[in-house]
C-alpha cells in the first residue's frame, strides 16, 4: 500500500530550525518525485521544493531558497526538508506529496498522494 508519513514539526522560536521528514512506502522510491508544500491558515497551499529520483532538487519560492533545503535518502526512502532561521511567517502545516509522474512539479494538480501534514509553529 502506498503511504506517506511526515514528522518533525513542532513549536520553535524565531531563528530556530527544524528538520521535517517524509517516509514513503509502497512505491519504487527511486522513480518517485517527492515535494514539500505548506499551507498557512487562510492561505492557499504553496509548493516549497521537490526532489526527483535523478537527484534533482527544485525550489519554488525564491525567498525560501537560502533557508529551506530539500534532500533525500534512498536507503530509508525518506525525503527531508531542513528549515533554518524560521520566522513567524513560516507558521503553517507542511505537507509531503508524491507526484503523479516521476518529475517534479509545483502544482497541486500533479500530486498523486498527500501526507496528512505536520504543524510548524514559530512564536516568540
Amino acid at each position: 500500500q502506498f503511504q506517506i508519513a511526515e514528522s518533525g514539526g513542532g513549536l520553535v522560536q524565531p531563528g530556530g530550525s527544524l528538520r521535517l521528514s517524509c517516509a514513503v512506502s509502497g512505491i519504487t522510491f527511486h522513480w518517485a518525485a517527492v515535494a514539500w508544500f505548506r499551507q498557512a491558515a487562510g492561505k492557499e497551499r504553496e509548493a516549497i521544493a521537490c526532489s526527483n529520483g535523478s537527484g534533482g532538487a527544485f525550489n519554488y519560492i525564491d525567498s525560501l531558497k537560502a533557508r529551506f533545503t530539500i534532500s533525500r535518502d534512498a536507503t530509508t526512502n525518506t525525503v527531508w526538508l531542513q528549515l533554518n532561521n524560521l520566522n513567524p511567517e513560516d507558521t503553517a502545516v507542511y505537507h509531503c506529496a508524491v507526484m503523479t509522474v516521476s518529475r517534479c512539479s509545483g502544482s497541486t494538480f500533479d500530486v498523486s498522494l498527500w501526507g496528512r501534514g505536520t504543524q510548524v509553529t514559530v512564536v516568540s
